[in-house]
């Protein structure tokens, strides 16, 4: 064995370890469910690996997962035949924290030790679980394509720093063990072993091995005198058996390889758990066999909430299913398998007729995997369809989740819009405050005789679409308006021009007609003339047009724009990513029966009708939820009207 080297942890490695070991002691036995999960992985990565270089599994071909209980030494070992780990590796995997997901990690953080848990394998973490049972882990590793004298040793009490040297291991793979706390003795018990692969990995599709007890074998020999028996008689003893034998406790096949009928409720949410890392169960799932043309069989999950990884939703940290040829595991979250708005469904796609040396650039142009991606698509639909009819509060949970995720749908895929709209759910004038439960269906069903167009309004909040002036003449004929407030939805709605045939208004847009399509806009009349006229004039640099409103009741005045520009939140999010954005002015629609416009209209000092003019622009631009250019002028401007003087000269 070489010099003993001591490395220092990487900091929010020390921040994690001081997370597993003092907080979630409560929910020790995830260390092991972590561990086996871990070693299950290696597996699965030799055997890809050995598709281009059989002889890394040439020999111990059998991949398995083994459990040693030391009870002398109070040690539990954990050993996989896989991959292995070289120097380097151990170095990046087990001394470091090399993901961009675990600043997430540390800031999802609830304080709460049951769902802290949960995270620890969502965030790869799992390893220094072992520190929650064991004061010292220690890892044994030699990577299977290096040679017996590059094996590597790594230990630590997870205190801060930790020690690595090369030795010497025949045997490819990883041991690790752990020298288990005085408290901790119940791991070193078969039955709470057993019972712990059964409820966490019964569904790992590799062996898990625990050491049968050692059988005794019955040894004769002559007896001698003084010795029970006659003189010269052979004696028959026990002894124990150096040989050991092994008990598999786990089903280790595949669970989708699996007859449907042979496979439980519990069975299928039991998988899900290992392979989405988690204690939530799914909402529903899906299990298909297709043959054919092409045979596959696909096992997709709808989650019941979004994971605490904050990546999850983003574009470019993609997850979803994992891809299997043959039983062997090619690939985690191939995005070739669904589009990216159903990134959420969680499961594997197991084929027997792609190629094993397929890469994700080939997958992109393979005929076969559209077919598969148009499969999954239409099921993970169905069972969504499914959803809203069997079960609607386990929808609206689903929607509280993946809502917004779902919306990408409405222009990424364009053959299945109808399907997506029908499943999109939003907050309404007539809905449960903020909570998005309005399906446009419903909308529909509940539409005034006399009105043709869905109705809806954007905003940066629900309350400030509540409070929209923009819907208070539709309030005032209770008609329902959709209040969206979300980041999307301004992009989602210009892909949904339409359902079932009505057509979609955004309420601040363009010519407002009212719940009528008969109810038309007239002419300025004589009356208001002069009062649109002088507003304009002073005005003119800050919009486009003042106009008389038909939208408003309350409010003296709103700020509406062109039917096909982009509304004005959005130019606002545009802005702060650093995107160019249109400079078309807005219009400026008035109430002319209000009091401030009244008195506008009769104030005959010239500098006190500009601040007028002017706070009734801010006040529109506030009321849509922008923010002023000169906030102190604003305030400076509105002292001055309330106290009835002019500008200073």
């Amino acid at each position: 064995m070489s010099d003993v080297k001591k490395h220092a942890f990487q900091a929010e490695v020390q921040q994690v370890l001081q997370l597993v070991i003092h907080s979630l002691y409560s929910h020790k036995e995830i260390f092991l469910r972590e561990l086996i999960s871990n070693a299950s992985d290696a597996c699965d990565k030799l055997r890809f690996e050995a598709l281009a270089k059989p002889e890394l599994a040439a020999t111990d071909t059998e991949l398995r997962v083994e459990i040693e209980m030391d009870t002398e030494a109070r040690t539990l070992t954990v050993r996989d035949n896989g991959i292995g780990m070289s120097e380097d590796e151990v170095i990046e995997n087990l001394g470091t924290i090399a993901r961009s997901g675990t600043k997430s990690f540390l800031e999802s953080l609830s304080g709460d030790a049951r769902e802290d848990a949960h995270l620890i394998g969502q965030f790869g973490v799992g390893f220094y679980s072992g520190f929650i049972v064991a004061d010292r882990l220690t890892v044994e590793t030699r990577r299977a394509d290096l040679s017996a004298d590059q094996g590597v040793r790594w230990s630590s009490d997870g205190s801060g720093e930790y020690e690595m040297a090369t030795i010497e291991r025949a045997e490819r793979g990883t041991s690790v063990i752990l020298h288990l706390k005085e408290a901790e003795g119940e791991f070193l018990q078969s039955w709470r072993l057993q019972q712990l692969i059964t409820r966490y990995s019964d569904h790992i599709a590799f062996p898990i091995r625990v050491p049968e007890a050692k059988p005794a074998v019955e040894e004769s020999k002559e007896s001698e005198d003084g010795e029970d028996g006659e003189d010269g008689k052979k004696v028959e003893t026990k002894v124990e058996s150096d040989e050991i034998t092994w008990t598999t406790l786990n089903h280790a096949s595949a669970l989708w390889t699996r007859p449907k009928a042979e496979i439980s409720d519990e069975d299928y949410q039991g998988f899900y758990k290992h392979i989405h890392h988690g204690m939530d169960e799914a909402l529903t799932w899906s299990h298909n066999r297709v043959e054919g043309k092409q045979s596959y069989t696909s096992l997709l999950f709808v989650p019941s909430k979004a994971p605490f990884d904050a990546m999850w939703s983003d574009r470019n940290e993609r997850k979803g299913l994992k891809l299997y040829i043959r039983r062997v595991f090619i690939m985690d979250a191939s995005e070739q398998l669904l589009p990216a708005y159903l990134r959420f469904v969680q499961g594997v796609v197991d084929s027997d007729d792609l190629p094993l040396n397929v890469s994700r650039e080939l997958l992109q142009e393979n005929k076969l995997v559209s077919q598969i991606r148009a499969a999954c698509t239409k099921r993970s639909l169905d069972l969504l369809d499914k959803l809203v009819i069997d079960d609607a509060e386990k929808f609206q949970q689903f929607s509280d989740s993946f809502g917004n995720v779902l919306k990408e749908g409405m222009g990424e895929d364009f053959g299945n819009r109808e399907r997506i709209a029908k499943l999109l759910r939003f907050a309404s004038t007539k809905g449960d405050g903020a909570k998005q439960t309005v399906s446009l269906d419903q909308y529909i069903e509940r539409m005034k005789g006399d009105q043709t167009v869905i109705y809806f309004v954007t905003a940066d909040s629900y309350n400030a679409a509540k409070g929209s002036p923009q819907i208070e003449a539709l309030k005032s004929q209770d008609v329902e308006v959709l209040l969206l407030f979300d980041r999307i939805d301004e992009w989602m709605v210009g892909y949904l021009n339409e359902y079932a045939g009505k057509p979609l208004r955004h309420v601040a847009k363009g010519e407002f007609e009212g719940a009528s399509a008969t109810d038309k806009s007239d002419e300025v009349s004589e009356e208001h003339k002069p009062l649109v006229d002088k507003l304009a004039e002073l005005l003119k640099e800050r919009v486009k047009e003042v106009r008389p409103s038909k939208r408003l009741v309350d409010s003296p005045a709103c700020l509406v724009l062109d039917e096909h520009a982009m509304a004005m939140h959005m130019q606002r999010l545009m802005k702060e990513a650093g995107h160019e954005v249109p400079s078309d002015l807005p219009v400026l629609e008035i109430n002319p029966g209000h009091p401030l416009l009244q008195r506008f209209a009769a104030e005959g000092n010239d500098e006190q009708a500009a601040d007028l003019a002017l706070l009734l622009h801010e006040q529109a631009v506030i009321g849509e939820g922008g923010q002023l250019d000169d906030p102190a002028a604003f305030v400076q401007r509105m002292n001055r009207v309330l106290a009835g003087s002019a500008p200073a000269a």
